[in-house]
């Protein structure tokens, strides 16, 4: 990790999300200088493997690129002692950002308005999720394939007119919600 003095600097992000959302939202919040300290479980963020390519110590560049700037440990959140560092690195937290499934974080203990905002008034939690926590699809997981699913690209690839027409389906993400959540931090923190 490289020190970079931006715009963000001085603030610390607690980074519990992985996969595309959470990781590129803390990505581009590091980028500008926010320290972020990136939790994964014992086994690794399960996109250490999605690769080729991989780097000399066998972690996907995919991994790597989304990650970058980051500081990283391994908490094990599921237990106890695991939580009781969680609780340490938010003490001067400024940012905490998570892609749990809905309700994750308070079955253990750490609801936002229950238990986090009353302990840490100045965090600004930012959760990232594909349908939100309620509603007819709430707590649905959001890859990009099950989107595209539905929104019936792939029955238009099926077709051919994807194909036809040079349009992306399956295998190239749609990056233009992924875009908007490094924004949604930065105007929380300058309400603040």
């Amino acid at each position: 990790m490289s020190a970079i003095n931006g715009a963000l600097h001085g603030l610390k992000v607690i980074d519990l999300s992985r996969v595309l959302g959470g990781p590129y939202c803390t990505q581009a919040l590091a980028d500008h200088g926010a320290q972020v300290i990136k939790l994964e479980p014992p086994v690794g963020d399960e996109t250490r493997t999605w690769g080729p390519p991989f780097d000399e110590s066998d972690t996907a560049w995919y991994f790597n690129g989304v990650n970058r700037n980051k500081l990283g440990i391994s908490v094990d959140l599921s237990c106890e002692a695991g939580r009781a560092v969680l609780w340490q690195l938010l003490d001067d937290a400024d940012v905490l950002v998570e892609n749990f499934k809905p309700g994750t974080l308070a079955r253990w203990g750490m609801d936002f308005e229950r238990d986090l905002q009353p302990r840490f008034p100045r965090l600004i939690h930012c959760a990232v999720s594909g349908f939100g926590p309620d509603g007819p699809l709430g707590g649905l997981p959001g890859y990009d394939a099950a989107i595209q699913a539905m929104a019936g690209l792939i029955r238009s690839l099926w077709r051919g007119w994807a194909r036809r027409a040079g349009a992306p389906a399956i295998g190239r993400p749609s990056h233009r919600s992924i875009c908007v959540r490094p924004t949604r931090p930065r105007r929380a923190l300058r309400h603040r």
